[in-house]
């Protein structure tokens, strides 16, 4: 009976989208298995369009979503040492009632480009490694972990609207508000979001289930990648701004 349940509990957390999705989050081992055999994308790959470009939609169709989005539009002209003249800032102002269509725009064309980008790194790397996946499979795994991403926007855009804030308020820098935005720590806790660990946690999972190795040197490589472009990131916006 326990073997029974067993060879089972995969191919259930695999079945329909909403478990799909619940399970990602919840039991992340178990359901990448079910995926990994049935790699069903296109489900996973629309929720995520459609509540990612529904919620910015909604946000910046509000005074508070505008207002916010201008004033990060005045910041981060500004950390690269360039002051925002009068001119400017008008541009800035005509533009905001066209920015929820320009948000939509660019979710809806640049995320599915971005997941098959992932997509194809990391069936290359794989492949080069011994890994005998097919790209649907690894597309697959990389679409579901965008679960936590949609999360991450229903749990964070409210927030922004409360902060009256276009920044993430998961990231490191809210917790060191002591920090000068314009300083290297500052940028490079700005850099470390939550969501994005536990993102990165999650495909691990899946690529080491999908791959059959360890998650461990999975999750080291990833996180040493996303280090290092938070670092150079960081590094470029503090010289920038010429702090």
């Amino acid at each position: 009976m326990d073997n029974m349940t067993s060879t089972q509990a995969p191919a259930t957390a695999g079945s329909g989208l909403l478990s799909r999705f619940v399970g990602v989050l919840l039991s992340p081992r178990q359901t990448f298995a079910g995926i990994v055999r049935r790699p069903k994308w296109l489900g996973m790959l629309v929720l995520l369009l459609v509540v990612s470009g529904g919620v910015n939609f909604a946000f910046m169709s509000t005074e508070v979503g505008q207002q916010a989005m201008l004033d990060e539009q005045v910041r981060r002209t500004e950390s690269f040492g360039t002051q925002v003249n009068d001119e400017q800032y008008a541009a800035m102002e005509r533009m905001l009632p066209y920015m929820k269509y320009i948000t939509l725009g660019g979710t809806l064309l640049t995320l599915p480009v971005v997941m098959l980008a992932m997509a194809g790194i990391f069936f290359g790397v794989f492949a080069a490694l011994g890994g005998d996946a097919s790209f649907k499979q690894v597309f697959a795994v990389v679409t579901h972990s965008s679960a936590v991403s949609i999360i991450g926007q229903l749990f964070i855009t409210p927030l922004n609207y409360v902060r009256e804030s276009m920044s993430s308020a998961t990231n490191l820098a809210v917790f060191f508000p002591m920090l000068d935005e314009t300083s290297f720590l500052a940028r490079l806790f700005g850099m470390v979001d939550l969501f994005l660990v536990w993102w990165v946690i999650v495909l691990a999972i899946g690529l080491a289930v999908l791959y059959r190795r360890k998650t461990g040197p999975i999750a080291a490589g990833l996180f040493t990648v996303y280090g290092l472009i938070a670092l150079g990131f960081a590094a470029f916006m503090f010289m920038r701004s010429g702090s």
